[in-house]
């Protein structure tokens, strides 16, 4: 199966939320990953209440980790970088891209656009795009065998496969039919009591 179907779904899922360019992942929170490596991030402020996954990149990446109270809805910033970079794991909302981030959605399966696992980058430069496509793709760009091509960046791998970019082009006009679930800030335990973080 060509690669060619995870640009078609790149396309379709930036079209719906309104941003220039979108990166196709294996998982949101690689995407958050991929974003604060490229950003070159030194600390990451999480809300109490989230997924385990996130707060755990401090660890993965040996960053300073704040933790923050916060009601957040739909989504929330990571960073205080001048390129926020936001977890909208949650989010499904026509144009509700923001301007000049990276906005990382989810596609695991209990989320709107079920796709068992997955994710994709929001964003708005192209520079940004090209940079984080080969840093989710071992380095390497798609649809170019990787022997010919000389290999500028590390690359992680991280990429979305095209049977999963086909199943979410399957799935995704039920999704964008269908209302999305409210999700609440209290769906998610109050992390800082778990014995992993207090260690």
């Amino acid at each position: 199966m060509s690669f060619e179907i995870i640009s078609e779904f790149e396309k379709s899922i930036s079209e719906f939320f309104g941003s220039p360019y979108a990166v196709a992942v294996d998982s949101c929170t690689h995407g958050i990953e991929l974003c604060l490596r490229y950003t070159k991030e030194t600390k990451i402020s999480v809300p109490k209440r989230t997924y385990l996954s996130v707060p755990f990149l401090a660890e993965k990446m040996g960053l300073e980790r704040e933790w923050r109270d916060e009601e957040w809805e739909d989504y929330y910033t990571l960073n205080y970088g001048d390129k926020r970079i936001i977890d909208a794991a949650v989010l499904w909302k026509k144009n509700s891209y923001i301007p000049n981030t990276f906005m990382c959605l989810s596609f695991q399966y209990q989320k709107h656009l079920s796709l068992g696992r997955g994710g994709i980058i929001l964003l708005d430069n192209e520079d940004d795009f090209i940079s984080l496509k080969k840093m989710s793709y071992d380095g390497r760009l798609p649809n170019i065998p990787w022997r010919d091509q000389n290999i500028d960046t590390i690359g992680f791998h991280y990429y979305m496969t095209p049977e999963t970019a086909k199943l979410g082009l399957e799935k995704l006009q039920h999704a964008i039919d269908t209302p999305p679930k409210k999700w609440v800030v209290t769906d998610w335990p109050d992390l800082t009591q778990m014995d992993i973080f207090n260690k």
